[in-house]
């Protein structure tokens, strides 16, 4: 854990109840460290994403959490701390898009749960909309292998990482996609064709 981490979010309550741990420097949130970079272990995740939460505030002060998801690689790493995805058109609350421009900061949950890995972040969102610059959002819609995000995107968003963390594996569920049970699966799957086959072969023999 970087020291960036704690200072954001532990408060006065927090460290008094984690006690002796915090003053034994163990989550020290002494000075300003600045904001975390990111390494490839996080780019790593990022790049691999299909999914994640979305944490934003309201403007009353809630904590408002939405689902996004898309190709794996549509969470893109634009180059030094700034992540970017292309936004789909939703419901049309723009409740996300609201929080983001009226307070910026948003929190990001993404988990590899065959892994059972799970990264948490920190960031500074902008909202540009498509009129305001198409080639963005172009860009983000443009996978590296050169397909596209298929559903219709109204804009970008854009994330300057502050801080990040990865959470322990201790209570993760490993759960797997179709298309994750499928390669798994399909080694054993060609075998047991092979050897029916087989079978078929010598019966008729």
């Amino acid at each position: 854990m970087g020291t960036r981490y704690p200072q954001l979010i532990f408060g006065e309550h927090a460290r008094r109840r984690q006690g002796e741990a915090v003053r034994s420097g163990a989550w020290s949130v002494d000075g300003d460290p600045g904001p975390q970079e990111l390494t490839e272990r996080e780019l790593t995740l990022i790049r691999g994403a299909f999914q994640f939460h979305l944490g934003t505030i309201t403007p009353h002060g809630w904590p408002y959490v939405q689902y996004r998801s898309g190709p794996v690689g549509f969470l893109r790493h634009l180059g030094g701390r700034t992540l970017g995805f292309a936004d789909h058109r939703g419901n049309q609350q723009y409740a996300s898009v609201g929080n983001i421009e009226s307070t910026g900061r948003v929190a990001l949950y993404l988990a590899d749960l065959p892994r059972r890995q799970r990264l948490k972040v920190f960031g500074t969102a902008t909202v540009v909309d498509e009129a305001d610059d198409p080639a963005l959002l172009e860009r983000l819609r443009t996978l590296d292998d050169g397909s596209r995000v298929g559903a219709t995107c109204e804009r970008s968003i854009l994330i300057d990482v502050e801080a990040f963390d990865w959470n322990c594996a201790r209570s993760l569920v490993p759960q797997y996609t179709e298309e994750q049970v499928r390669r798994r699966v399909q080694p054993y799957i060609d075998e047991i064709a092979a050897l029916q086959a087989e079978i078929a072969r010598l019966r008729e023999g």
